[in-house]
């Protein structure tokens, strides 16, 4: 499994000690560091099955003072978050064709469990 992980949310820390509890091998993607692409972002969202809108951190600084309030189409959210990484949920799990935005940790539970 892969996790979206930013060190610096303590939800993200949090999804890692669950993992690290139930001794699930995980890979660690710093998407800060290494934004992903536009590509990258239209996959996750297939796994995810929500909509670009839906994976944006609407309370987020950038986002309240750029975006907020005007008319956007998804490729313009998609190109908010390929630009503004830090405007991505957090953490998401990913594991084959799957992800959740893993916020609850019973959340996190169900989809290790499946």
């Amino acid at each position: 499994m892969k996790i979206l992980h930013n060190p610096r949310c303590g939800k993200s820390r949090n999804c890692l000690a669950i993992f690290d509890q139930k001794n699930i091998d995980y890979q660690i993607i710093k998407y800060l560091e290494n934004p992903l692409t536009k590509e990258e972002i239209l996959n996750l969202l297939k796994k995810l099955s929500i909509s670009p809108l839906e994976l944006v951190r609407q309370k987020e600084t950038i986002w309240v003072e750029q975006f907020k309030n005007k008319s956007l189409t998804d490729d313009d959210i998609i190109n908010a978050l390929v630009q503004f990484p830090i405007l991505i949920e957090r953490p998401i799990i990913i594991d084959g064709d799957k992800a959740i935005i893993a916020r609850e940790e019973e959340k996190i539970l169900n989809f290790i469990n499946q």
